[in-house]
């Protein structure tokens, strides 16, 4: 089976659920006793604080190199806004990068849907980075218009799911924001931050939800047993 590499720690918490997920995977697919082959890096999510994620490309870098040493075949980043860098990233170690942002289109795709409403942190909402790989696929995306949201949107994510704390009042929010999204014109929500399916899930809308942690999680798996 093919090694992959897990760029962790941004959070702990999702990554814990890129490792069950994956792993759940690959013996789904196997049986038996056969698990994924995987490393992970596991940043320390502070250190990306204090300098921004703007300024987090050394330290992604500097993991994904050490990964390489280690002999992956393929790199993965557990999280969306950390795909800010796939594309540099991918040219400076020359080793392929499993797209979290291209396999949830694909998968939007086979939907049929073509009007996308995405929550995130504030850089995946707001920078173009993401938007534009969605946009690759043909679709078009939608984002709560409110400076105020995004913004709220952004301090729970970072202060409440990013430690793993799960408030019913913010779960409230986030589905209000959903419905906004709703009444906007998306046909789907991408939860396009690997820590807001912890919130907020498919069980919570009629609308689809597409969770992106789930969705790389199994392009993940498909990957590792392509060489099996």
């Amino acid at each position: 089976m093919n090694k992959v590499g897990l760029v962790g720690g941004i959070s702990w918490v999702s990554t814990m659920d890129y490792y069950r997920f994956i792993n759940e995977g690959v013996n789904a697919k196997l049986g038996g006793l056969n698990f994924a082959e995987c490393i992970i890096y596991s940043l320390n999510f502070g250190d990306i604080q204090a300098v921004s994620w703007e300024n987090s490309f050394e330290l992604l870098l500097n993991a994904c190199q050490s990964l390489k040493k280690n002999g992956v075949d393929s790199i993965v980043l557990c999280a969306n806004t950390a795909h800010l860098f796939a594309d540099k990233l991918q040219e400076t170690i020359n080793l392929p990068i499993i797209h979290i942002g291209a396999e949830t289109a694909k998968a939007i795709n086979k939907c049929g849907f073509k009007k996308v409403g995405l929550l995130g942190t504030k850089f995946t909402m707001e920078m173009d980075f993401y938007r534009e790989k969605l946009e690759e696929f043909g679709l078009e995306v939608l984002t709560p218009k409110k400076q105020e949201t995004r913004d709220y949107i952004q301090q729970t994510v970072k202060e409440e799911l990013g430690v793993g704390f799960v408030n019913p009042e913010t779960k409230k929010k986030y589905i209000s924001i959903v419905n906004e999204l709703v009444e906007d014109g998306a046909e789907c929500i991408i939860l396009g931050c690997t820590e807001i399916p912890l919130l907020i899930s498919q069980d919570d809308f009629t609308i689809p939800i597409f969770d992106t942690t789930k969705i790389h999680s199994q392009a993940i798996v498909e990957y590792i047993v392509s060489k099996n």
